[in-house]
């Protein structure tokens, strides 16, 4: 499994939803928060051309927004 990581930003609910789903289904994942760490939101903006939070990113694939289906695809995660 590729590693997960998932760019956040402070007061953002879909983010905590994605974080807790993650944790429900035992992935681990690395959390970079774009409120607290410039880096991490210049790595998100001129790395993934994303402006939004959550964005998650599995191996190559970039998920921009609250996409759980997706999400769930990219996991492999049968419903």
């Amino acid at each position: 499994m590729n590693d997960i990581i998932v760019y956040t930003q402070n007061d953002c609910p879909p983010c905590q939803i994605i974080k807790m789903f993650l944790k429900e289904f035992g992935f681990p994942y690395t959390e970079k928060n774009i409120s607290i760490n410039d880096k991490s939101k210049q790595e998100l903006t001129q790395t993934y051309n994303s402006y939004s939070t959550p964005t998650i990113i599995i191996g190559d694939e970039v998920i921009t927004g609250f996409d759980l289906e997706r999400l769930k695809k990219a996991l492999d995660i049968q419903d």
